[in-house]
């Protein structure tokens, strides 16, 4: 780790040479938001001078893989074009988007403190920091997850490992990194770790997604267990 750079300086110089050039799965493409939007590196760049200039060591809240509507588009993960602009106040002129993995993660980060006192303890990534998308007969595309087949996962296992110890090197702590999703996942991820010895400890934690689709009425239940496990 160099000293004279700031951790916003390292996550921007990691997000800028992110590159696939693997296999992939036939009728599934890569979605790399930091080369096909000349949007996505300045907003990435305001983001990281508000909320990373510094070394404080950073707790890891890792995601899946960014979907086309939040990080897919921002390049901030887990964050639409909505809470870019409400939550973050970084302007966006593009298409708007809502995503509500969004919705659940800033409600969380405002029940934490707000963006500052979150970002300034939490980095959220991915062990997959490019997305993936599913291409249909009338040429529509659709969210497609790293773990969806046997085949994609096995494929891009060398890149997420290259890029997890990137993520680390970054300057996150590995005494415990916390996983969004308690299935395939956490699955995948202890399996990594197990392996590679990333972490000393894993924490799951219900995927946004599966909260915001599937147990609602739950909200806020689940926002303090998330506020409760990261401020530890």
């Amino acid at each position: 780790m160099i000293a004279s750079t700031t951790l916003g300086d390292r996550i921007m110089q990691f997000h800028q040479k992110l590159s696939y050039t693997g296999p992939l799965p036939t009728g599934i493409r890569i979605m790399n938001p930091f080369r096909e939007s000349k949007e996505t590196l300045p907003i990435l760049q305001q983001f990281c001078d508000q909320y990373y200039d510094d070394n404080r060591p950073r707790k890891l809240l890792l995601g899946i893989n960014p979907g086309r509507h939040g990080g897919g588009i921002t390049g901030i993960p887990f964050t639409d074009t909505k809470r870019l602009q409400s939550e973050l106040g970084i302007h966006y002129s593009g298409k708007q988007s809502h995503e509500p993995s969004s919705e659940f993660i800033y409600e969380m980060i405002n029940a934490f403190g707000g963006p500052a006192a979150f970002y300034h303890s939490v980095y959220i990534n991915s062990p997959c920091p490019l997305g993936f998308v599913s291409q249909r007969k009338d040429g529509s595309e659709v969210n497609y997850n790293y773990y969806d087949s046997a085949a994609l996962q096995e494929m891009v296992k060398p890149f997420m490992v290259k890029s997890v110890r990137k993520l680390i090197a970054l300057g996150m702590q590995t005494d415990i990194v916390y996983c969004m999703g308690t299935g395939k996942n956490e699955k995948a991820l202890l399996a990594l770790n197990k392996e590679y010895k990333f972490f000393n400890k894993l924490i799951a934690l219900e995927h946004p997604r599966f909260i915001m689709q599937y147990k609602r009425k739950f909200l806020a239940d689940y926002i303090q267990k998330y506020v409760d496990a990261l401020g530890a």
